[in-house]
């Protein structure tokens, strides 16, 4: 069940990347969410196999389930996710980074407002405090990435989702200027916006007389909030650093439309859990 899933955990430090300096790494995680799996586990593989291979499929409790389960995957995907990142220090308080999540293309930018400048070797200050900005943008046929593409040919089904993440971090440096790494911890705020499109191909109902008629396809769109809590460490020395990390978001997802006017509610808990490598690169010029 790999997939393009929702870039949300946070590895950064209340420190940002000194001016002048990169970093580069990647990390192995992944995105287990309450809502998808729940809803996942009431469609069996050989149910949906069985639906697919009949000529014309009328709507039922097993399609609508398969629905719910499409759309709950769009909104929180369940799976691992690997990404390489690069970060570069801009400006002595400023930093701006680039990663590709698993297909996802993500830019972000953090603002250091607490604790002596990143680079500087002088203070021995420990606290450091800093706010971010992350967009991630992605588009994908859902379907494809779990067996419930089986149903294409009778239900075909598209999403795009966008991810605005705002973090909030404080840590504890070990060492002077982070020499050996640190503890971090924070709230996080993720807003979602996505956009579904349901197209029927064999899905039928019956109306008056017993007569079959195809269904209509719906397109809609939904956003929802996301509330998040996260530590991670960074541990090691002269540059090369193990990172873990955990997130944990709450979202109530909202209200969407299943085919036939149906309605359905979703909510639930997130757990975005990590490993890292990172590593700096450069001199920088908080001491020039």
């Amino acid at each position: 069940m790999a997939s393009c899933t929702a870039p949300r955990s946070v590895i950064h430090s209340g420190r940002v990347t000194p001016h002048g300096e990169f970093k580069v790494g990647a990390n192995f995680g992944g995105n287990i969410a309450s809502e998808p799996i729940s809803q996942l586990k009431d469609v069996g593989e050989d149910a949906i196999k069985a639906l697919a291979s009949r000529d014309s499929v009328y709507y039922d409790g097993l399609v609508k389930s398969a629905t719910k389960a499409a759309i709950a995957y769009t909104l929180d995907p369940v799976g691992p996710n690997f990404d390489f990142y690069v970060r570069y220090g801009v400006l002595p308080r400023v930093d701006v980074g680039y990663k590709y999540a698993s297909g996802v293309h993500v830019l972000d930018a953090m603002y250091q407002f607490m604790g002596p400048l990143a680079g500087s070797a002088k203070s021995a200050e420990r606290w450091y405090g800093s706010v971010g900005f992350q967009y991630a943008g992605q588009k994908s046929d859902v379907l494809s990435k779990i067996f419930l593409d089986k149903l294409s040919p009778i239900l075909q089904f598209e999403a795009s989702r966008r991810d605005v993440l705002v973090p909030l971090v404080f840590s504890r440096s070990f060492g002077v200027d982070e020499e050996f790494g640190n503890i971090s911890f924070g709230v996080a705020y993720n807003h979602t916006f996505v956009e579904y499109g349901l197209v029927p191909g064999r899905l039928y109902e019956k109306v008056g007389g017993g007569k079959a008629v195809q269904l209509e396809g719906l397109t809609r769109k939904g956003n929802f909030p996301s509330y998040g809590l996260f530590v991670n460490a960074k541990i090691g020395a002269k540059r090369i650093f193990l990172l873990p990390a955990l997130s944990m978001f709450y979202q109530n997802y909202g209200t969407f439309e299943l085919l036939k006017g149906e309605q359905v509610d979703y909510s639930g808990i997130t757990i975005v859990p990590s490993i890292g490598l990172q590593i700096g690169l450069g001199q920088g010029k908080a001491g020039r």
